[in-house]
């Protein structure tokens, strides 16, 4: 299986500026991430920035970067520019993963891009079970499927709701059968991605903040089986940087 890896990273993160370039351990954060997808078997892995600082670093430690324009409005724009500056084929399949997901196993990153190949999906991303406690909190973002585990709804909001209150619905079984939080990675082609980026926004992406609304409402097909191994979270905070910085003290 052939695919390519496009990690967007921006330096003006809203919640922790800079972050792409904190020191983990003695690496910048987005090098972990460049790891982990030199590990998934990619046959190229690119770095997408709008910042000199970050393409130097970037360059610094091996990695090819494409500079993109800082007017983009979100990750998967500036993916789709850069995959279109380097002149990638319509069939490519490019995955999507984030620049701050350290944690992210190369077997998740191989699994989305097997995910597109093997099946009739124009999206692919996957979710993991999801404790019934943390259903409420709106940064969680849940996902609600078919028995085919194509992608229902995505929301900030708890999906499926639980009319039942007892305390036989707030069991473990029913947490990991019921709930499932989406981990925001993605696959697909090079054809759908350049689709994607001309959809106009939709109603319920400005809403909720989620762009893979706006696939749903074009009536796109998005695969989100479940992760084969555990995602770990992104990096939002200093508190969740020091967390990440013992975590990877203790390898």
């Amino acid at each position: 299986m052939r695919f390519k890896v496009y990690i967007p990273a921006r330096y003006s993160s809203t919640r922790l500026p800079g972050k792409m370039l904190a020191d983990v351990c003695g690496w910048p954060l987005l090098r972990h991430v460049y790891t982990r997808a030199l590990e998934s078997g990619a046959e190229e892995v690119i770095i997408a920035t709008d910042d000199d600082r970050i393409f130097s670093v970037a360059e610094s430690f091996g990695a090819t970067v494409v500079m993109t324009s800082d007017q983009l409005r979100s990750g998967t724009d500036r993916v789709e520019a850069a995959a279109r500056i380097r002149g990638e084929l319509a069939d490519t399949i490019v995955v999507n993963l984030q620049g701050d997901e350290p944690l992210m196993p190369a077997a998740v990153i191989r699994q989305v891009a097997a995910c597109i190949e093997n099946n009739n999906c124009d999206i692919a991303t996957v979710c993991e079970p999801l404790a019934i406690r943390h259903a409420p909190n709106p940064n969680i973002v849940k996902v609600a499927r078919d028995k085919n585990y194509n992608a229902l709804l995505f929301s900030r909001s708890v999906i499926p709701y639980c009319q039942d209150s007892s305390a036989e619905s707030k069991s473990t079984s029913l947490s990991e059968n019921l709930y499932r939080r989406h981990i925001g990675i993605y696959a697909y082609r090079m054809n759908y991605l350049s689709r994607f980026v001309s959809f106009p926004v939709a109603q319920s992406e400005k809403a909720e903040s989620l762009e893979q609304l706006r696939a749903l409402y074009q009536g796109s097909s998005i695969s989100v089986p479940d992760a084969l191994l555990p995602c770990g979270s992104g990096i939002d905070t200093s508190q969740q940087l020091d967390a990440l910085r013992i975590q990877l003290a203790r390898k």
